[in-house]
């Protein structure tokens, strides 16, 4: 370095220039040729990555450098290259003990730094792709674990940047900070949060991107479309956004519906309250009638057969036991009806029961699966199968249980 100085100074003086001057027109001379050779460096670095580099990385088979070229990752680090000659040359133009020198060389310190950062967390994006990508880490913490390498990485970076800035060992930084651990896990808890959050999430196979779940306190109802450190993001069906601390779904409840579609059936479960004054047992005009629907027919035809056996057996109680009700004929309707349902899966459990009498009347439930786990199917499935029992619960001399409205009241006015 020393031998480039004396080099310029006797240059300078051999084409006359102001000796005093010298040292000044000297440094800025360098600093211009320093600056030319790592514009240079930075030229060529980046014309052999796109010519060569990116070229070859276009033609091969494997997909991962692809990610690397979509990120730019390589270019980042060649952004290293150039700060680093600057870094190195500096001690040619000025003297070991000059201000200049120690500023320009942290300076150069710091830019570098900067970019070691980014290239790391360039890196650590294009794992967090080939993670997504990928159907065995699809269910994985990918993206949690890169945020929190990602918040370690420019933590540390952060740390060694102010080392650089104040002159002292990052260590002592380091240091300094483990006194103060319960105040950056205080900052620091809603990450740390998450990402425990995160792991137990995917260990226990509790949520996974894609899931349609269901949150009633967050107010959720739709598709996980991004699990971060922090937030697990659905989109509901309504087209808005629900975001959740992964935390919360750890600690509190919710409806993951990805099992049901993996199945072989959505279930159907709902009711319907009969009027229970209007259940009574069955005259025999009520069985020559209800024997005329050929759903109930056999029903009723087995149920006759049974009580005609236990009354030659002298079994009176059998006899009552057996005596048919309007109610139980139409539960019978039911049960053949939903057997017969194309949509219906046979394979799973279907039936209908009763439930617990209220003031409300006497529930009806109907228990099935439907084949068909499409949302809007599925509906239409429902629909179409409880139109047809409200409107078929007349046949039956049933009455649907409703709360009496103001049109119930002008008709019994008007009866009366």
């Amino acid at each position: 370095m020393d031998n480039v100085n004396d080099w310029m100074r006797q240059l300078l003086i051999w084409m006359n220039f102001d000796p005093a001057k010298t040292d000044v027109t000297q440094q800025i001379i360098l600093m211009a040729v320093i600056a030319a050779i790592a514009v240079l460096t930075d030229f060529i670095c980046r014309s052999f990555l796109s010519v060569i580099v990116y070229r070859l990385i276009k033609n091969t088979k494997v997909t991962w450098d692809d990610h690397l070229y979509d990120r730019k990752v390589l270019n980042k680090l060649v952004d290293i290259i150039p700060a680093t000659l600057v870094y190195l040359m500096l001690p040619a133009v000025f003297p070991e003990t000059s201000w200049t020198l120690i500023f320009l060389k942290r300076i150069c310190l710091v830019y570098i730094t900067a970019c070691v950062i980014n290239f790391f967390n360039s890196l650590f994006k294009v794992i967090a792709d080939l993670g997504e990508n990928n159907e065995n880490m699809r269910n994985r913490p990918i993206k949690g674990a890169i945020q929190t390498l990602q918040v370690i990485l420019f933590f540390v970076g952060a740390i060694f940047i102010i080392s650089i800035i104040i002159d002292k060992s990052p260590s002592r930084l380091f240091a300094g900070l483990g006194a103060s651990a319960a105040i950056l896990m205080l900052v620091f808890k809603d990450t740390i949060l998450g990402f425990v959050a995160g792991i137990q999430l995917s260990a226990n196979h509790m949520l996974q991107k894609g899931d349609w779940i269901t949150s009633v306190k967050h107010g959720a109802n739709g598709r996980v479309i991004d699990m971060t450190l922090n937030t697990v993001k659905i989109q509901n069906f309504d087209h808005s956004i629900t975001t959740i601390p992964p935390y919360a779904l750890v600690s509190e409840s919710f409806i993951n519906w990805h099992n049901m579609e993996q199945s072989q059936g959505r279930r159907i479960m709902r009711s319907i309250s009969i009027d229970m004054n209007t259940v009574k047992f069955c005259t025999q005009d009520m069985i020559d009638k209800f024997r005329q629907n050929p759903l109930a027919q056999e029903y009723i035809e087995e149920q006759l057969d049974r009580s005609e056996q236990a009354r030659k057996e002298g079994n009176l109680y059998a006899v009552n036991e057996l005596r048919l009700t309007n109610l139980g004929i139409f539960r019978a309707y039911l049960e053949t009806y939903i057997s017969l349902m194309p949509q219906v899966n046979p394979d799973l459990l279907y039936m209908i029961r009763y439930l617990q009498p209220t003031d409300k009347g006497m529930p009806v439930e109907v228990y099935l699966f439907s084949k068909d786990k499409e949302w809007k199917r599925y509906e239409r499935i429902q629909a179409n199968l409880f139109d047809h029992i409200i409107a078929v619960v007349p046949e039956f001399e049933l009455r649907i249980f409703q709360s009496p409205t103001g049109a119930d009241l002008n008709k019994y006015i008007r009866d009366n």
